[in-house]
């Protein structure tokens, strides 16, 4: 007894080839990174084109004060860039991504400012010290110029007892190898003592 089998074979259409490519980059959509989403009225060539001068971006009466809180910044060893905003934003994640935006471009550590809010970015001082920078610098009820010196001091003071605990680590250091050092060159110094000599008995 014979036993036939067809096979059907279906070829692989192009329509199927794009329905998968239009899944692989729907997959991809879905789980791409999210545009930044920025202040309203804020134009980021704009903020680019200002800060590329004197690290801030502030309504004239605010720049002059903006420029001194920067060169205080600098003195204490932060490459800082300033933006301050008119009005507070839906949410305060706009002006993080205001202040990663520009991070990407200008470098450094950036601070954006408004009435309420703070965002920043640094690509030398970490998140947490950042946080905790931003805390004295939020509802400043629009006194930008109090609000930026209060995250440049807590930034300041954040990393000073981190600078003393270094100073005095390596001074204990110097002294412990500065005595070993002087114990074991008077051991080098130190004339040995001739052996005793043993004398003959006669019986």
């Amino acid at each position: 007894m014979r036993i036939s089998v067809s096979l059907s074979v279906t070829p692989f259409s192009a329509e199927a080839a794009n329905a998968g490519a239009v899944s692989a980059g729907a997959f991809e959509a879905a789980f791409a990174p999210a545009p930044a989403a920025l202040p309203p009225d804020v134009d980021l060539d704009d903020v680019l084109a200002d800060v590329a001068t004197d690290h801030v971006c502030a309504p004239p009466a605010e720049v002059a004060a903006m420029t001194k809180v920067v060169a205080h910044a600098e003195a204490e060893g932060i490459d800082l860039t300033i933006i301050v905003v008119d009005k507070n934003p839906g949410h305060d994640s706009m002006l993080r991504d205001l202040a990663t935006e520009v991070g990407k471009h200008e470098g450094g550590t950036v601070l954006v400012l408004s009435p309420d809010y703070v965002g920043t970015y640094s690509d030398s001082i970490s998140r947490v010290q950042l946080e905790t920078a931003e805390d004295p610098a939020k509802w400043s009820g629009g006194n930008s110029e109090k609000a930026a010196n209060n995250f440049v001091n807590e930034l300041s003071t954040y990393s000073q007892p981190w600078t003393a605990i270094t100073c005095v680590i390596l001074a204990t250091t110097l002294a412990i190898v500065g005595g070993l050092y002087v114990v074991k060159t008077r051991r080098g110094t130190t004339p040995e003592e001739p052996a005793p000599t043993e004398h003959a008995t006669i019986d």
